[in-house]
């Protein structure tokens, strides 16, 4: 079952989500190698339960909000696409920080989504210092109407604590998975605040998880190390959502069915250690 978290009157998406990266090309360069799978996947997903769709027009550039309005538009009410601004992508794909444009990146949102409101917006934030000045502008767009809600993507505690005090958010998106645990204390602080977190790279990313003791306790459950990986995510804490990406039907299932999996208490401690 995808159960569901509310993190606001008008917000509330399944756990399991999905996200779009993958849809264009390598690297989230270029176009996707088969269009017609992307727009396969993407059905599918919505199908299997999907309520909460991450994607940026940073992606491809362009090009993964134009394969998710083929496919979705006109969107169904329980959907929630969920986009990223703050980067631009140079002319050979290099990811490359831009604070100063943010209007004309969520209105570029907006026109290939065909949408008149982004669900909610995620300030992707290039490295250390303050964000007031560029979370200052999300909310004034949010105050436009531009954007329902806004998040942060890429930032520290620190970064976290002053963009709530400019206003409020609904979400952090960082890379958080069985390896990468340096925001342990962040999402206890954001779960007791009502706050969800969104981690990226739940399964590792450019490489891949690679761990005995995945495999051994997937091994037991007759799992993939994969779905034990994403159902330890979800079992870490309840504020968290997870968006594992892919280009395939056959993984996009694999992934949603982590969604049933329960994972006993000595399998999650082994893991947690």
């Amino acid at each position: 079952m995808n159960t569901p978290l509310r993190l606001a009157d008008d917000f509330e998406v399944g756990r399991m989500g999905y996200g779009a990266m993958q849809l264009a090309g390598p690297n989230a360069f270029g176009p996707p190698r088969d269009r017609a799978e992307a727009v396969r996947v993407l059905r599918t997903a919505v199908d299997l339960g999907v309520t909460h769709i991450d994607t940026s027009d940073y992606y491809g550039p362009a090009i993964t909000n134009e394969v998710i309005r083929e496919a979705l538009h006109p969107y169904d009410p329980s959907l929630r696409i969920v986009t990223k601004v703050g980067f631009r992508r140079g002319p050979s794909g290099s990811w490359e920080p831009s604070a100063h444009d943010l209007r004309a990146q969520v209105e570029a949102n907006l026109t290939r989504l065909g949408l008149d409101t982004l669900d909610a917006a995620n300030l992707r934030v290039g490295g250390p210092g303050s964000v007031a000045a560029a979370y200052g502008e999300m909310v004034s767009l949010q105050k436009e109407g531009l954007v329902r809600h806004l998040g942060l993507s890429n930032v520290t505690a620190a970064q976290v604590a002053e963009a709530r005090r400019i206003g409020p958010i609904i979400f952090v998106q960082n890379q958080y998975n069985l390896a990468h645990r340096d925001d342990d204390a962040l999402i206890d602080t954001l779960a007791a605040d009502g706050i969800g977190y969104v981690p990226f790279f739940p399964l590792g990313g450019w490489s891949p998880l690679q761990s005995a003791a995945l495999d051994e306790v997937a091994a037991a459950l007759g799992a993939t190390g994969k779905q034990v990986a994403l159902a330890w995510l979800l079992q870490r804490s309840p504020n968290i959502l997870l968006i594992p990406g892919t280009s395939s039907v056959t993984h996009l299932r694999e992934n949603m069915a982590a969604a049933e999996l329960v994972l006993p208490p000595d399998a999650f401690a082994r893991l947690s250690g």
